[in-house]
């Protein structure tokens, strides 16, 4: 009888490279049960980041003796945020009488968004890296903002009159990362400003940008924003972008993307 030869999976060299399923194989007319079981342990993962709440209390801990103020958004519940993106984006009438002006040259906020999981688990982290690199900076009290977007963070600069604010928050969970932290900073904050008008450093998180890539960045950003006067498309990196400790391409300073990644529609906090 003739034997058939071992089958090699022409796949198992590129998996060690990405996240993405690729070569999935097949049962039948189905996925093999390990890979569909994968695949419903990752979105229930991401439906619980995005349902999730951030334990604020525990955050404003961790960042002791930062002072910290808290604020809600226009959504009154998880619910309501959800299906009205414009409500996350404005504040409630009584966290607008909780931001008096200071004339500070950045404030930071941290908005939980579309990923709790992401905020738990590395806001308080890359806040501090990045508080680490702003000697000389008179920096704002950190506003700690539930139910947010990221267009919040221009009317909460605006009220406490920053030179810039940067806005930490949970993106978008996907099947690959659900716990993946963005950063927004904005120039000049006021209500209106538009999406091209800000900086995104995205992919902070265990398998994407460290912490103190993602610190390092925001505070050359932050330098030439401020050298400038303007963020957003208009101000670039002139240096090669970050690697990481595998080799793995690093982040564009101006769309928070891998270089050469596409640009993800309907992806807007």
């Amino acid at each position: 009888m003739t034997s058939h030869p071992r089958q090699i999976d022409p796949w198992a060299r590129f998996r060690p490279a990405t996240q993405a399923r690729i070569g999935l194989g097949r049962s039948g007319d189905s996925l093999p049960t390990r890979a569909l079981l994968d695949f419903q342990w990752a979105h229930a993962r991401a439906r619980d980041a995005v349902h999730g709440t951030v334990d604020f209390e525990a955050l404003a801990r961790q960042l002791a003796p930062r002072t910290t103020v808290r604020v809600k958004s226009a959504a009154p519940d998880r619910a309501t945020y959800l299906r009205r993106p414009d409500l996350g984006r404005i504040l409630s009438e009584e966290s607008r009488e909780r931001l008096l002006p200071g004339a500070y040259d950045v404030v930071f906020v941290i908005a939980d968004g579309l990923s709790a999981a992401a905020v738990n688990t590395h806001a308080a982290a890359t806040l501090t890296a990045c508080l680490a690199r702003l000697a000389g900076w008179k920096v704002g009290p950190v506003v700690l903002a539930e139910q947010a977007r990221v267009a919040l963070g221009d009317e909460v600069g605006l009220r406490l009159d920053a030179k810039l604010v940067a806005l930490l928050v949970g993106e978008r969970p996907g099947l690959s990362v659900a716990d993946s932290l963005g950063i927004y900073l904005t120039w000049k904050p006021q209500v209106g400003r538009k999406d091209s008008e800000r900086n995104c450093l995205s992919n902070i998180h265990a398998h994407g940008q460290s912490y103190d890539q993602a610190a390092d960045k925001l505070a050359w950003l932050m330098t030439e924003a401020r050298r400038q006067g303007l963020t957003g498309v208009a101000l670039k990196e002139g240096a090669a972008p970050l690697g990481n400790a595998s080799g793995e391409p690093g982040l564009s300073a101006g769309t928070g993307r891998r270089e050469g990644e596409p640009a993800m529609p309907g992806n807007r906090l």
